[in-house]
């Protein structure tokens, strides 16, 4: 078994003190570049590669293991040739390295590259199959090829990899259709391509103590009734490429419904503790067309475009109209929060503030709009920067609201500094945002999988990818993410996936 010989430093500078939450940076560096330059990473040259094994064949894999147990280490894989479409994005054909059929596959110390269309390095399809990989090198160049890939229910583990993705619907951490558990520790994950977030979910994603960039896309995609969680993560987003026009906006984290059946519709979830969220470009969240709890828990997150807000829940190009809105229970636990918020007429968002969690900006400035209620824990804090209004507030009386020379509206009613109030939540699951008195965040579960509208995964013929479950057409939905679905032209689909 291999020992990779050296682990590189960014840099080996690191700043002794961090920045509050949510503040930009004054002079010197900020957390995040402080994060970068102290991260070790794996590089090709700390892989020592003991055998080769290449695929240069459209459709094949480098590696296979169905419904058995295989182990390697210290071994190079190159994938070239390409696919199209749904077989290589639910089903694996084509990808480097490719587990199925209850299988186990482990992999360690080794190097992957692929440069193909539809040729993700790494694969984890159906229920009872797991990839194990850890302390490994993986390089995309293809259109729609991810790092890791998991499908139909499969489970990947992976600790301590560098990922870097270039191709277009690239992302380094991905899923598709039927979704799985995907569990990332450690590590260096970076995209370059448009459409291609760090993380793109229809699955329950893990990521902890992990540095991920993308730098033409959003940072994360969560789609439909899925999951992903960050714990003590630097996350940098650069959303500066759209790559479809059903949304105006650049954003860091992207939460949705594409209506293609690749996610199961219902209630998703974001959680992100510790660690930090610096957006370069654009709004922090944008929420649209789908139920979610975003849960922030000592987060410092950073918004480095003077324009951008911190949350949009709105109507966009996905959806039916009149109902596309998006829906929000946003709970801040010990939280910074800098930055505006806007809900429109279509949408809902039930914003708690808890445990010394402060707020610093307005929502909906410019009027009564979406409904909106806000829940103060004593010891947290509002303070506006505009006026500012509402459906329901709940607060006791003191100063946990500072209306620092604006004007605050509660349904209506102009609110008076220092005075109680007490309102009630909207359900978010009803999914037309208008209230019925759901309690305190109460919406749904939320997270919970990504198999499509029946609950199973789709049916897959054999270890490599058949035919099964292809749409007639053989066109996949227009999709967003950074998710595959190249048409026959060889052009990535117009897919938000990444959003926009």
């Amino acid at each position: 078994m291999k020992k990779f010989k050296s682990m590189k430093r960014i840099m080996a500078c690191i700043i002794a003190s961090m920045m509050i939450s949510g503040l930009c940076a004054c002079s010197g560096q900020s957390a995040d570049e402080a994060s970068a330059e102290a991260a070790e990473y794996l590089t090709k040259e700390d892989i020592t590669v003991n055998e080769t094994i290449t695929n240069d064949a459209d459709g094949e894999h480098a590696i296979e293991v169905s419904g058995e147990e295989a182990e390697y280490s210290g071994i190079g894989v190159t994938k070239t040739g390409d696919a199209d479409g749904d077989e290589a994005d639910f089903y694996g054909e084509n990808s480097a390295v490719f587990a199925a059929e209850k299988g186990t596959l482990t992999i360690s110390d080794s190097l992957i590259e692929t440069n193909g269309r539809h040729a993700n390095a790494v694969f984890s399809y159906g229920e009872g199959t797991t990839v194990n990989i850890a302390n490994s090198v993986i390089e995309t160049q293809g259109d729609c090829s991810g790092g890791l890939m998991t499908t139909g229910g499969g489970t990947m583990n992976a600790e301590n990899l560098t990922i870097n993705t270039s191709g277009r619907s690239s992302a380094a951490i991905r899923s598709d259709r039927g979704g799985g558990t995907v569990n990332v520790s450690k590590g260096y994950y970076k995209t370059t391509g448009t459409g291609s977030p760090v993380v793109y979910s229809t699955a329950d994603i893990t990521v902890s103590d992990a540095y991920l960039e993308s730098t033409a896309s959003q940072g994360i995609v969560v789609e439909g009734k899925n999951s992903v969680t960050l714990n003590n993560d630097t996350l940098i987003a650069d959303n500066n490429t759209k790559n479809s026009d059903k949304s105006d906006y650049y954003q860091a984290v992207m939460i949705y419904q594409s209506m293609s059946g690749d996610a199961a519709e219902g209630t998703s979830s974001f959680t992100a503790n510790g660690g930090s969220i610096t957006n370069k470009n654009g709004d922090i969240f944008f929420v649209n067309n789908t139920a979610t709890e975003i849960s922030l828990s000592g987060v410092e997150i950073t918004n480095e475009d003077a324009e951008g807000v911190f949350l949009r829940a709105e109507a966009a190009g996905w959806g039916n109209e009149g109902s596309n809105g998006g829906k929000v229970n946003m709970t801040a636990s010990g939280q910074v929060i800098n930055g505006d918020m806007l809900v429109d007429d279509v949408s809902t968002l039930n914003l708690y503030l808890k445990e010394k969690s402060a707020f610093t900006g307005s929502i909906n400035s410019s009027g009564q709009n979406g409904d909106v209620y806000v829940e103060i824990e004593d010891g947290s804090t509002w303070t506006l920067t505009a006026d500012s209004y509402v459906s329901g507030l709940t607060v006791s009386e003191g100063s946990a609201i500072d209306l620092n020379g604006h004007k605050l509206y509660v349904d209506g009613k102009e609110y008076t500094a220092g005075s109680a109030s007490t309102g009630e939540a909207f359900d978010i699951s009803t999914g037309n945002g208008s209230g019925n008195g759901a309690p305190d965040g109460e919406g749904g579960p939320g997270g919970s999988g990504g198999n499509p509208p029946d609950g199973e995964p789709p049916e897959k013929p054999d270890g490599n990818g058949g035919p099964g479950g292809t749409p007639p057409s053989g066109e996949p939905p227009e999709k967003p993410d950074g998710n595959g679905g190249t048409p026959p032209s060889g052009e990535p689909p117009e897919k938000p996936d990444n959003n926009n």
